[in-house]
């Protein structure tokens, strides 16, 4: 029968619009032809490839192949489709006849067409496995799957962004030690397959770090398990859980507390303090009005004068520490007002620098000129810095080198004053404890212990944070912020009495 070049067109576009797979072999089964489905379905280039080797991936003919059946008995064959439950796919259902040419097979067709009841299962499968796809791309943790050859199978996009690697790049046929180390990828296996970590063939919450390409580390939450047919380890699957948020919240709760703890001393050493000083100025003052009229009213030996001026020199000690206790307790009042942090640093390196203690200690001054007007109270802010500085300078036993920073911190509205010496350093075990009320270092007799903790308060109450990072043998630096813009409990700017 012959057929008409409109008859031939029709027939080959029939078979181009169809859903279903359609290609022609040799007998020696290298795909000679396939339909547009068909070519779709696999990346377009199959042409002179093995059939069983590029659809079905096998190393040889398919177990059941029609097309074995045609070359051995030149007639049509069919085989059913049926679910294989260990691949979770359908094997292929085939119809397959010959091409005869001059009484041998010049060529084999082979169809993939369904049943009207295998094809709601089909679609079924296909609304299942797309679920499953979007369960597992839409997962905030990682998803990484492999076999056991370390080939990833499953690599979802959040294991993307944990990993660096492309979820393209990581399923082209990417091994899971380019993620993690060898030896790595080794001792997670060991876990999985001990009965200490969840049980045999899971491991549980599991801490670990990635590091991404671009060399920062992530911390890992792993959890996993291997895959087993029967017996057989076949896959293994981690869900990986970024805790780098969680770390940061840690940490930053961590800080927080200790801010309250010693917001707490502070409140209590206040109270306390206020009380303990209003009881001392009594009779501190009976103390210096008495002796002062024994000193002028009576004719006194030289020695019970000496004695008397001792007693009003320590009478006058004690004064001075009321006085930085009343400090301490804020029960004076204070204006915060727009003040020129530079030149009240300045103003305090003027009246320290000529005493002896600083005569061989060298200042360096990097004081930003754009510094804008900060809103704090001066006489406050002077003790602070009159504080720090003499703290410096007594560290380097008058020795050493003393720099002075301010300027804007970056993207913030916030100043900075940074006060470094190159002193002895603080030891770490002491570290914490500078601004706890009454600790001191120096000997008895040679400071309250309260000069930090005053220093602290005063910075707190600006809205502000101070900060120490020290090296035993190499110095102390205190970094001090303050915000540019200041407002009191009522929320008020600055300018208002508190």
């Amino acid at each position: 029968m012959k057929r008409s070049d409109k008859e031939i067109e029709y027939l080959l576009k029939s078979i181009d619009v169809s859903d279903r797979k359609f290609f022609i072999i040799s007998p020696d089964f290298k795909i000679l032809t396939v339909n547009r489905y068909t070519s779709e379905q696999h990346n377009h280039d199959v042409i002179g490839k093995l059939c069983h080797e590029t659809f079905y991936e096998c190393s040889s003919p398919c177990k059941g192949c029609p097309a074995v059946g045609v070359v051995e008995t030149f007639m049509p064959a069919l085989r059913e489709k049926q679910y294989d439950k260990k691949s979770f796919k359908w094997e292929s259902c085939q119809f397959s006849y010959p091409i005869i040419e001059d009484k041998k097979i010049g060529a084999l067709v082979l169809l993939d067409f369904e049943r009207p009841g295998s094809m709601a299962v089909e679609e079924e499968l296909k609304r299942s496995n797309a679920f499953f796809r979007n369960l597992i791309s839409s997962s905030i943790d990682g998803v990484i799957a492999t076999n056991m050859k370390g080939k990833i199978l499953i690599f979802n996009d959040a294991a993307a962004e944990i990993s660096g690697i492309s979820v393209r790049e990581a399923l082209s046929g990417m091994d899971i030690r380019s993620i993690y180390p060898d030896d790595v990828a080794r001792g997670i296996m060991e876990k999985l397959r001990s009965e200490d970590y969840g049980g045999k063939g899971k491991l549980k919450s599991y801490r670990m770090d990635v590091t991404r390409d671009d060399g920062k580390t992530i911390p890992i939450l792993l959890n996993a398990a291997l895959v087993y047919e029967g017996e057989r380890e076949v896959a293994s699957i981690g869900f990986f859980h970024d805790m780098s948020e969680e770390l940061k919240m840690k940490s930053d709760l961590e800080k927080t507390h200790v801010q309250l703890l010693q917001a707490e001393k502070m409140s209590a050493l206040g109270k306390l303090s206020a009380g303990v000083a209003h009881q001392l100025n009594n009779p501190l003052g009976g103390i210096t009005l008495f002796a002062k009229l024994l000193l002028e009213e009576y004719d006194l030996e030289e020695a019970a004068q000496d004695d008397l001026k001792r007693i009003l020199l320590d009478a006058e000690r004690c004064r001075d520490t009321v006085k930085e206790l009343l400090e301490f307790a804020r029960q004076t009042s204070h204006i915060i007002q727009p003040h020129n942090i530079n030149k009240a640093i300045l103003r305090t390196l003027f009246l320290l620098e000529n005493q002896s203690l600083f005569q061989n200690v060298k200042i360096i001054k990097d004081l930003s000129e754009d510094l804008p007007d900060v809103p704090v109270d001066m006489q406050q802010m002077n003790h602070v810095f009159m504080n720090i500085i003499l703290n410096a300078a007594q560290a380097m036993e008058g020795h050493g080198t003393l720099n002075i920073t301010t300027g804007i911190v970056d993207n913030q509205d916030k100043a900075f004053i940074k006060i470094s010496d190159t002193g002895p350093g603080i030891p770490e075990d002491v570290l914490p404890q500078i601004f706890d009320p009454f600790f001191t270092t120096k000997d008895e007799g040679q400071g309250t212990g309260l000069g930090l903790s005053m220093v602290y308060g005063i910075i707190q109450d600006h809205k502000g944070n101070i900060s120490v990072k020290s090296t035993v043998g190499e110095g102390t630096t205190f970094n001090i912020e303050l915000p540019l813009k200041y407002k009191n409990h009522e929320g008020e700017n600055s300018g208002e009495q508190y």
